[in-house]
């Protein structure tokens, strides 16, 4: 099941469980911690008061009381002294507990905030990279979960401010002004589909029709549709027995659902959403021409009219495929996300 990152307030997550950044007393705290507290209940303290605290790295269950998750995980991350004190190892160690904790009470979803990037110090961006790799990695082995990255909002950018510049930098130069304006950030289909009915028949206009006409038009809709080329899905198998790996690897590189791959897979003429298709482009590496190639055979083409698009373009000019790392920029730019 695929990683989301969202924008919410996490004590509102309606899910199995959410995980608390909880200090190692367990006793409530400021920032996540206190919120959800707060949110919980009195119960919730009484609780963790029988708990006798909780280790760094390490992670505990309790009720969710009031809150619309059912159940929540406790978990004390490290606190940042410049990285050379274990501060990783320890932040990974948060997630799998968390994670070991949730595949064994069988939860189908849980909401993560970032751990330790409040009062503990840890750097944004890595301890990013480490969340999603680490969550990458225990959903690759198999576990039928699907797991929140939870943002309160996205005035603190979780890339690195260097590469934040450089994207900032190519949709300066790339992203069209014109296009900001209301009614001109369209969807590239209907782009496509203006440009080819406005040139297939200038002299047409105004002309009343003849059934004649008619039925040569029938004629020549009946010749396209016979001879009509390969399909998204065709396209999207082709490439994934050429590039040599299996259905599981592609839906789970693209952040996909399975029972989403199997419908694309078991229908030749499914129609994705636009950043569904360029997930899969990813998944597969596919370069620039063959990423517009794939998306084409489902209608779109990635425009400089997106800033979205314009940002996909910067990753695989620069062959960042990490799908995670991504949407970690789309993110950033207040952009929809992959998959």
């Amino acid at each position: 099941m695929p990683l989301f990152l969202v924008r919410n307030d996490i004590t509102k997550m309606e899910c199995d469980a959410i995980v608390n950044a909880a200090n190692s007393s367990l006793l409530g705290g400021g920032g996540v911690d206190g919120a959800i507290h707060k949110a919980a209940g009195p119960e919730l303290l009484e609780k963790t008061k029988t708990l006798g605290g909780c280790e760094p790295g390490k992670a505990k269950l309790t009720k969710g009381y009031k809150l619309p998750a059912s159940y929540i995980i406790h978990t004390a991350g490290p606190k940042w002294h410049g990285g050379n004190e274990g501060e990783a190892d320890i932040l990974k160690s948060c997630y799998v507990s968390c994670l070991e904790i949730a595949k064994k009470n069988k939860f189908k979803t849980v909401a993560f905030p970032l751990i330790s990037t409040g009062i503990y110090g840890y750097p944004k961006d890595e301890a990013m990279r480490i969340a999603c790799d680490t969550i990458e990695e225990f959903l690759i082995s198999g576990p039928d979960m699907m797991v929140y990255l939870v943002f309160f909002d996205t005035g603190s950018y979780c890339i690195g401010k260097e590469l934040y510049k450089e994207i900032a930098c190519f949709i300066d130069d790339n992203y069209y002004e014109a296009y900001r304006e209301p009614g001109h950030d369209r969807d590239a289909r209907l782009q496509n589909s203006a440009s080819i009915t406005g040139n297939m028949f200038p002299s047409e206009v105004g002309r009343s029709f003849t059934e004649d006409d008619i039925t040569e038009c029938q004629y020549s809709i009946e010749s396209m549709v016979r001879h009509m080329d390969e399909s998204f899905t065709d396209y999207l198998l082709k490439k994934i027995d050429e590039k040599g790996i299996t259905d599981t690897e592609c839906y789970k590189r693209a952040n996909v659902d399975r029972r989403l791959f199997s419908k694309i897979r078991s229908n030749r003429l499914y129609h994705p959403k636009k950043y569904t298709a360029i997930a899969f482009a990813d998944a597969l590496r596919l370069n620039l021409a063959e990423t517009n190639e794939l998306l084409m055979k489902a209608g779109y083409i990635l425009t400089h009219s997106s800033k979205a698009d314009t940002i996909i373009e910067y990753c695989i000019n620069n062959n960042i495929y990490d799908i995670y790392k991504i949407n970690e920029t789309l993110f950033s730019f207040d952009q929809p996300l992959l998959g």
